[in-house]
């Protein structure tokens, strides 16, 4: 499996070392996700077709908005030094310069202008809890939540403004609903057009 190493992470040394070791030798299955989540290493399977679809709608509006030196990435890690992890969110959208480096960069989450997780049946948790609370200690500006799982009533959630290391939800609707991204990108979302389970 194709794994992409960290850049070394200031003031984490040798335990990060050897977590980013671990994670590049983690012999995971193809199309697998290997991730760093609250300093452990976690495997998750591949995407199903519903998901791969749903981000791949998302996907769509999102490039009639962004700034043409603005990339939206699928699957690729971002580095969360004050939380000793990489995750790979769904959608990353970040300056394209922030992306590119030398050899496998990763680049860090705080340069992402949105990131995207949309839960499964292996990962709800991670993405509701752990990457919620990641993502707004990294000072992501915005992170939406699609929650296809959520108690039998797909929820979209926006949340934004993260300050003192917790988010402020912007906004929650269920799948039909329309859940609005604020500026820089001006977008209103219909989650309608989302696959359910």
């Amino acid at each position: 499996m194709d794994t992409h190493a960290a850049e070394p992470v200031p003031g984490h040394g040798q335990e990060w070392d050897d977590l980013v070791r671990i994670r590049e030798e983690t012999d995971a299955p193809e199309g697998c996700k290997v991730e760093i989540i609250e300093e452990i290493v976690t495997v998750s399977p591949p995407p199903s077709k519903d998901h791969s679809t749903t981000a791949s709608l998302l996907q769509r509006p999102l490039y009639g908005v962004i700034p043409q030196d603005w990339g939206i990435y699928q699957r690729l890690g971002v580095a969360l030094p004050g939380r000793g992890g990489i995750y790979i969110p769904d959608l990353v959208v970040l300056p394209r310069v922030a992306a590119s480096g030398p050899g496998f960069h990763v680049p860090a989450a705080a340069e992402a202008r949105l990131v995207v997780e949309i839960t499964s049946r292996a990962n709800a948790n991670h993405d509701r809890v752990s990457k919620v609370d990641g993502y707004a200690k990294a000072g992501v500006e915005l992170f939406l939540l699609l929650d296809p799982w959520h108690s039998g009533r797909p929820t979209a959630t926006l949340h934004g403004e993260p300050e003192g290391g917790t988010y402020r939800v912007l906004e929650t609707v269920e799948y039909g609903g329309k859940i609005s991204l604020p500026e820089p990108f001006a977008l209103d979302l219909d989650t309608g057009v989302f696959p359910v389970g």
